[in-house]
């Protein structure tokens, strides 16, 4: 009789096991790189001025691991948790499409009909570029369309919340002009949250439903979501208490931090990385073949089939496709409100992912989110490793040669590429990461873990410079999208650090003439170089960055803030106490000061006097 209830409670326990798919906060002691130096996740939110951060990972199809860092919001300092949740700006799209395709399969709607059949309550503009051609719903999900209105503007407890109408009509104070057609449909590929929210026009017109309601019976309802919604914060429908609050770039609360979206189907999805990850999943379980309750076989493969290659490296009706973290295909989004956002990855095959959200301005967030994902993939030996033996090896000449940096025409992106131990090395590509170049002969290169070649042309015989071409490869099909021009081995900062400040000056003003569009030449690049070197506990260099920084930009509160803790970090506390002074000044005379900040700065003064 003991031995039948030892035996009983044994399987009993095997049994609870069974239900505990996965471990919460295995992560505590994660290290992640970020501007060269190791750090700790907390670490790095602190020096960064990140206050929450939340991860989920899957693995063979099944929820493994979570993990929450920080507070919710730095006024009540509440502890975040697995079910916190996040508006998911961007994400909300491919979400949107899987949306679509559930009820195209259920025969509820056509996605490749004239989307004007659907529309009641506004109509398609037409110009030159759209007059005479049909527009479908496949074209809005796909970003094909054409359509302008990139994103949208937040709206906040007390604003007048726009309709649908207003938002497409451009009636939004601070807003997009109204939508227009820039490319004819079907053409090019163009980013558009305009032409996702006509998709949505379109199907509440159809069903005569709200697009939430539609959404929560289709889909959250059928997984059995309980913190996923499109319902926002100012409808009844949303009754939600543990909230991540949006914060900005200095890690001060934005208004009330919770942010209302009108444009549901382009950036209103409320979710928590752990019921992204169970969409993922049953998605990835119908594209293997996997009996699905859900989401069939047909509605999987109908949102992640590459529809276009016109981006570099291709797009599917809502997911990015152009990823090969770890030598793997992976289907993805991203998303980035202002002060909150993250990103979904699911590999297409094995049922693997992360998904990371944030309550942190854009600038500060993605590289730590960029690192945490890097790390996940590493630690969980998720990198197919490319059969080397099938390369060539680089003639040392050929490497020296082809190093340099490479810019495209005009002047915006920029490819660096460097021979570092008789190796090619390809910096900031696919995801900012720094890859290692494979030789594959006559000057073409595989790039590690990128569904990308790079191919380096001798165009000019007067200089022997080399251009490159990068080549996108899926499948059957090989499209040459980008070319760019090499522009010589050091860029203006890195004379900026060797110390030859007339030579960058010199180099920088005419990358301002002749391209002003460059990140070359914006506030954001300094700042991101010289943040980086204080990551790097590099405070010379930082100093170096924000003082070219304080002279291009005088008015810049972002350069002195930045030029007082790189003196910090160096230990020259009287210039940090005048820098910081002067970012004092500039704070208070905002007209929409910023008092976190403000109190922040003056704590530091005080610290170092």
């Amino acid at each position: 009789m003991k031995k039948t209830i030892l035996i009983k409670l044994f399987i009993f326990s095997v049994i609870l096991k069974g239900f505990s798919q996965h471990l919460v906060n295995p992560y505590d002691s994660l290290y992640i790189d970020l501007g060269g130096a190791s750090l700790s996740v907390a670490n790095a939110m602190k020096q960064n001025n990140i206050h929450g951060i939340s991860l989920a990972t899957f693995e063979n199809y099944q929820l493994k691991d979570i993990q929450t860092w920080g507070v919710k919001d730095i006024i009540s300092k509440e502890r975040m948790n697995k079910n916190t949740i996040f508006c998911t700006a961007s994400i909300a799209k491919p979400i949107s499409a899987l949306l679509f395709a559930i009820l195209e399969d259920k025969g509820l709607i056509d996605l490749k009909a004239n989307v004007s059949s659907y529309l009641k309550r506004w109509k398609i503009p037409v110009n030159d570029k759209n007059a005479g051609i049909t527009l479908t719903i496949e074209h809005l999900l796909s970003h094909t369309g054409g359509t302008s209105q990139h994103g949208h503007i937040d709206f906040y407890s007390g604003d007048s919340i726009p309709t649908l109408v207003q938002s497409l009509n451009g009636q939004i104070a601070g807003g997009n002009q109204a939508l227009r057609f820039l490319d004819v449909p079907g053409t090019s590929w163009r980013y558009s949250g305009g032409g996702y929210v006509i998709a949505q026009i379109a199907l509440e017109d159809h069903l005569g439903k709200p697009f939430a309601e539609i959404a929560e019976k289709h889909l959250f309802e059928p997984l059995k979501l309980k913190n996923t919604t499109f319902y926002q914060p100012n409808e009844p429908q949303f009754d939600y208490k543990n909230i991540a609050k949006s914060h900005d770039d200095h890690g001060a609360m934005i208004r009330d931090g919770i942010q209302i979206t009108p444009q549901l189907a382009p950036s209103g999805l409320w979710s928590t990385p752990e019921e992204l990850s169970l969409i993922i999943i049953e998605i990835q379980k119908a594209l293997a073949g996997f009996k699905t309750d859900i989401i069939s076989n047909a509605s999987a493969n109908r949102v992640t089939n590459v529809i276009t290659t016109d981006i570099m490296g291709g797009w599917s009706l809502g997911w990015e496709r152009r990823y090969r973290f770890g030598n793997r295909d992976w289907f993805s989004h991203g998303g980035a409100n202002a002060g909150m956002g993250g990103y979904v990855y699911g590999t297409m095959k094995n049922g693997n992912g992360i998904v990371v959200l944030g309550n942190a301005g854009n600038r500060i967030r993605i590289a730590v989110e960029n690192a945490i994902r890097d790390k996940i993939i590493e630690s969980k030996g998720w990198k197919i490793p490319l059969d080397t033996a099938v390369y060539d090896l680089i003639n040392p000449s050929l490497g020296k040669q082809l190093a340099g940096n490479y810019c495209s025409s005009n002047f915006t992106e920029l490819i660096p590429i460097e021979y570092v131990d008789g190796k090619l090395w390809v910096n900031n590509f696919d995801g900012g990461r720094t890859l290692e170049l494979f030789y594959l002969g006559h000057n073409t290169f595989r790039v590690d873990e990128s569904n990308r070649l790079l191919r380096f042309n001798q165009v000019n015989p007067a200089d022997n410079k080399p251009y490159l071409s990068v080549i996108f490869q899926n499948g059957v099909y090989t499209d040459v999208n980008y070319s760019f021009f090499k522009v010589g081995e050091k860029l203006p900062l890195e004379y900026l650090l060797d110390g030859n400040y007339q030579r960058f000056l010199s180099e920088y003003q005419q990358i301002v003439k002749d391209y002003p569009r460059s990140d070359l030449a914006s506030e954001s690049y300094f700042f991101r170089e010289g943040s980086a070197e204080l990551n790097k506990d590099n405070a010379v260099n930082a100093i170096r960055i924000f003082q070219a920084m304080v002279e291009l930009f005088p008015n810049s509160v972002h350069a002195y803030n930045g030029l007082a803790k790189a003196y910090m970090k160096n230990g020259d506390n009287a210039k940090a106490v005048d820098n910081f002074e002067i970012t004092l000044n500039k704070l208070l005379k905002e007209d929409n000061k910023n008092e976190s900040w403000i109190e922040w700065v003056r704590e530091q003064i005080k610290n170092l006097e």
